[in-house]
Order: C-alpha cells, then sequence, then structure tokens
C-alpha cells in the first residue's frame, strides 16, 4: 500500500489502487475495526470497470493511529484530502457502515466532488445512548480478544460464525490486528453524527442497500435514510451487517447495477 499524510493534522493515511488508471474512479470505504480487505471479494469484478480506491480509515489497518475522539467532520476531509493528493475531482463513492456515515457527510458537505453514492448497512444516526460504555470497553480489551467475538456476532450470522469458516478466520485475524484506540475514535465520530436532517440536501444519485437482519444498522434505518434521501432507491438483502461478505453476489448485482445504469 501506499500512503499520503493529511493536510490539517499530519496523520499517515494508507491506500491502494486496483484496476486501469483510464477508468473512472470507485471509492470504498471500510467500516469500523476492518481494513481495506474487507473489500478483497469485489476487488476482481469492481476493478474491470472501475480504478478502485481503498484506503484505511484513520485509526484502522495500515493508517496512523491518533489519539481521538475522532468526528465525521475530521473523516470526510481525509477522503478529501486523498482526492486531493491523487488528483481526484470526482469520484463514485461505497462506503459500509462508518464509510456509509462518512459517505453521507462528503455528499452533503461537498457534493461537487461525488458522482454515484452507495451507502451500505449505515444509518444517518444511531443515536448517542451506550457509547461511552462501548469505548471503554474496547479500550479496556488489549489485542481485541472479547472484542473482536463480539463484532463478528454483530456482522454475521450465528451459524457463520460458529462454522468458523475462511471469511470469519480472515475477519477476525482482521479484528486482531486493529488498534483499540482507533476503533474507540471511529465511535466517538459515530456517537457525535447526526445527519438526518442534512441527508435530504443529498444531490447524487443514491442507492441504500440495507440488511435485514442487521442489527447494527437496522433494516428501519436503511429505509428512514432511502426516504429521506432525495430520489435514492432502497435494496435490502438477507442477512446481517457485512453484506458484501454474506451476500457477495446478491450484492454486486445491486452495486454494479446501480454504478452501471
Amino acid at each position: 500500500m501506499e500512503s499520503f499524510i493529511t493536510a490539517n493534522d499530519g496523520v499517515r493515511i494508507a491506500y491502494r489502487f486496483d484496476g486501469a488508471q483510464q477508468l473512472p474512479t470507485l471509492i470504498l470505504s471500510n467500516s469500523i475495526a476492518t481494513d481495506y480487505a474487507m473489500w478483497d471479494g469485489q476487488i476482481a469484478e469492481l476493478s474491470q470497470r472501475f480504478r478502485v480506491l481503498r484506503f484505511d480509515t484513520r485509526g484502522h489497518g495500515k493508517s496512523d493511529v491518533p489519539l481521538g475522539p475522532y468526528s465525521m467532520d475530521r473523516l470526510g476531509h481525509d477522503v478529501l484530502d486523498l482526492m486531493d493528493a491523487l488528483g481526484i475531482a470526482r469520484a463514485h463513492f461505497l462506503g459500509l457502515s462508518l464509510g456509509g456515515f462518512i459517505g453521507q457527510w462528503l455528499a452533503i458537505h461537498r457534493p461537487e466532488r461525488i458522482d454515484k453514492l452507495i451507502l451500505s448497512n449505515t444509518a444517518a444516526s444511531l443515536g448517542t445512548d451506550g457509547w461511552s460504555e462501548r469505548i471503554a470497553g474496547v479500550l479496556a480489551d488489549h489485542g481485541m480478544r472479547e472484542s473482536a467475538e463480539m463484532f463478528l456476532k454483530s456482522w454475521f450470522p450465528v451459524e457463520m460464525v460458529a462454522e468458523n469458516g475462511v471469511e470469519i478466520q480472515r475477519f477476525r485475524a482482521m479484528l486482531h490486528a486493529i488498534d483499540p484506540r482507533g476503533v474507540a475514535g471511529a465511535f466517538a465520530a459515530v456517537r457525535d453524527a447526526d445527519q438526518r436532517r442534512t441527508v435530504r440536501l443529498i444531490e447524487a444519485p443514491t442507492l441504500v442497500i440495507a440488511g435485514v437482519d442487521d442489527t447494527v444498522t437496522s433494516a428501519k434505518h436503511g429505509e428512514e435514510l432511502a426516504a429521506a434521501i432525495p430520489g435514492a432507491r432502497l435494496v435490502m438483502l438477507p442477512g446481517v451487517h457485512l453484506s458484501n461478505v454474506e451476500q457477495p453476489a446478491a450484492y454486486m448485482d445491486a452495486v454494479m447495477g446501480w454504478l452501471g445504469g
């Protein structure tokens, strides 16, 4: 992976390109407690049609881990700084969970930088209750041992976790490698984010993907988000939170259909 330094606070953000340079750019944004590799299963297909830009959100993966709390404004500006550093004037954007919060912020505050927008398994707001306990818990869990299992049970069906297949093992290893301080910082950004009013300002053609059994960002959150964004389309997939992993074929049908339509 390559990296760049953010303009305002000197944080190193790691990124990676896949796909030919002449193709239109598609930016992928990861969920809390994952890194750019959460999209590995989609890259072979996406990179045939797009120059895919993945990055590790600050506090995650190979990016720096500044002390939190983080803010949605700061996470949004990280993407703008990345686009500026790479000479990208406009791009499609696909964000899942935390990445979806960031995608909303970008489309609200910098509409001229976003072409088509996909908001996956996300919400405009998750409220403020319980976040202090979550932040304290993850900071106390050195090595993310207990937190890793909590995340896996929130992201995937019970049966899939119990089978402990290749994908579960891959995401468990990813979780164990994450710095808890980065997760705590991102938790704070979600805690403080409430975009329920401002999403009505989004002009980008928007697809909202939600999971029927998602317990992190519920199907209702997806319905409300799609209803609030003018002209948005809602796709409801069977499954839990990481729809791109649990339902890869249906997920890619929705994504490619939207970006190519």
